[in-house]
């Protein structure tokens, strides 16, 4: 949060205005992204955070946190903690989000981005250019992309397709698209969300990096960007998702400690 305090009433580390340059871009505010903007802000890192729907910020897979095995120091544990015995998600997700806006050093943003630019011949070497749907570019010198289940995400309701990512909001097929063209192999996954108090199963399908693609989180055929959580290859879990952002949070706040380079 960015007023004159935070809640937590330390005073924001950045006021951002038209052409700030962030220190990481975590673009997708799922389980991941929200993660690990909370662990690099509170590492000293000044965090976009850049959601299309800042509503549903840290929505869980499911209704309810029972039996959802959040590792202990992470962001999802701490407000399952202060919640407990209550399980239902809406109340969590309303918690978690009050928590991530009261934290120091992150900017929320209500946006969809839809390209990446990495061209150092421009005044904005060393930076990521995000070009957005909206109009307004943003500058980060890092990129992680977060963006889970959305990446040319397609939702197959019974015989019908919607082209959407798993909460039925806008799927990232600008920003598939730009990734293709930067020669990035992006192939095709699925997952079955199970159906919730009457409402059927569906089916989601989008695309992810081939395996060749990513060397760790990093992304081998951009310098500056990396993949995390769902829209990465594999199989994930709440702890298995939770636990890579921590890692990739860690490695990061690591490479910008004093000596070890941007």
């Amino acid at each position: 949060m960015f007023g004159p305090q935070s809640q937590h009433g330390l005073a924001p580390r950045s006021r951002p205005q038209p052409g700030h340059v962030y220190d990481v871009a975590v673009v997708g505010a799922g389980l991941a992204g929200t993660e690990l903007a909370w662990r690099l802000a509170r590492g000293g890192s000044d965090v976009l955070l850049v959601s299309q729907a800042l509503d549903h910020l840290g929505t869980l897979y499911g209704p309810t946190t029972e039996g959802a095995g959040f590792p202990d120091g992470s962001v999802f544990a701490l407000i399952q903690r202060r919640l407990a015995p209550d399980t239902d998600g809406w109340t969590f997700h309303r918690h978690l989000k009050a928590e991530i806006e009261s934290t120091s050093g992150i900017h929320l943003l209500q946006s969809t981005v839809t390209a990446l630019d990495e061209d150092d011949t421009q005044e904005e070497a060393g930076q990521v250019i995000l070009s957005t749907w909206e109009g307004p570019k943003l500058h980060a010198r890092q990129v992680v992309l977060a963006v889970g289940a959305f990446l040319k995400g397609r939702l197959l309701i019974g015989s019908g397709m919607e082209e959407a990512g798993r909460l039925s909001e806008v799927a990232y097929d600008f920003l598939a698209d730009d990734l293709a063209r930067s020669g990035i192999w992006l192939v095709g996954a699925e997952r079955t969300a199970a159906g919730v108090d009457g409402a059927p199963a569906y089916d989601v399908r989008f695309l992810t990096p081939a395996p060749s693609e990513l060397s760790g989180f990093h992304v081998n055929r951009l310098e500056r960007v990396r993949m995390l959580g769902q829209c990465a290859p594999g199989e994930h879990t709440y702890a298995s998702v939770l636990t890579d952002a921590a890692q990739l949070a860690g490695e990061m706040l690591e490479a910008t400690l004093p000596g070890e380079g941007a």
